[in-house]
């Protein structure tokens, strides 16, 4: 979950696309290859965001406790956005501020973060989050084929290798990847690819070749023209020259 303090940014995947400003904030329930681009910022008022990464065991202790809670989820989708709830922003301001001393965080800290699970999961937008912890659902089951597609992403996997990993049909498996990522299984695959490719290039200053061989690409120019198309600049303009 992240929180936007200070500042706005669009962050997307696929065909979803959701800009986020000062008092909004984004749930994202699934392992997602989203990208993020700061769009108000000024060093009188830098981008400042508070990220709180979710504990899915938490989150599956509570699961009994709220299915059945008749709560609207019009809105279920992996990427979600929508301006701060005071249900949650009460415990989460709570648990920012015991950073500031030591043993209220370790007495108080568990029931607090336990609390703002809670409410997260009882909000509108938590739909898809407790879609996930239903045993044998769709978007579960799509939980699975993403952390095969995590693990290799570097190999070449058809859509029916994917399904397999689900338990489903490939046309169903293609429909409901699609329905909760927000793109398909193989332009996921590209993304996962390309990014780890961009952290090749900026941060160890890799030569445009070896970082697409690393990825998983088997052609330099291939993978150059999906790098321009995703990042609007060529690999070789992010590429970092070695000191």
């Amino acid at each position: 979950m992240c929180l936007i303090l200070q500042g706005c940014k669009v962050t997307s995947i696929g065909e979803q696309r959701v800009d986020l400003c000062a008092g909004e904030a984004l749930l994202v329930s699934h392992d997602l290859p989203v990208t993020s681009r700061i769009t108000n910022a000024s060093n009188a008022a830098p981008y400042i965001a508070l990220i709180l990464s979710l504990d899915m065991g938490m989150v599956r202790s509570l699961y009994d406790q709220v299915a059945d809670a008749n709560i609207p989820e019009a809105r279920a989708r992996s990427l979600s956005a929508w301006p701060a709830d005071p249900a949650w922003l009460a415990p989460l301001t709570r648990y920012v501020e015991l950073m500031d001393n030591p043993l209220d965080a370790q007495v108080l800290g568990p029931s607090i973060l336990r609390e703002i699970h809670y409410r997260l999961l009882l909000s509108p937008n938590g739909g898809m989050l407790r879609r996930l912890l239903i045993a044998d659902s769709h978007a579960s089951r799509i939980a699975k084929a993403i952390q095969m597609l995590r693990r290799e992403f570097r190999a070449t996997l058809s859509v029916s290798d994917l399904a397999h990993s689900a338990g489903m049909s490939a046309s169903s498996f293609h429909e409901h990847f699609k329905a909760v990522t927000g793109t398909t299984p193989l332009q996921y695959q590209k993304d996962l690819r390309l990014i780890q490719a961009r952290a090749l290039l900026v941060e160890k200053g890799w030569s445009v070749s070896e970082t697409a061989f690393a990825v998983g690409y088997e052609s330099p120019t291939h993978f150059s023209r999906d790098y321009s198309k995703k990042f609007a600049v060529p690999p070789s303009r992010d590429r970092v020259s070695p000191s």
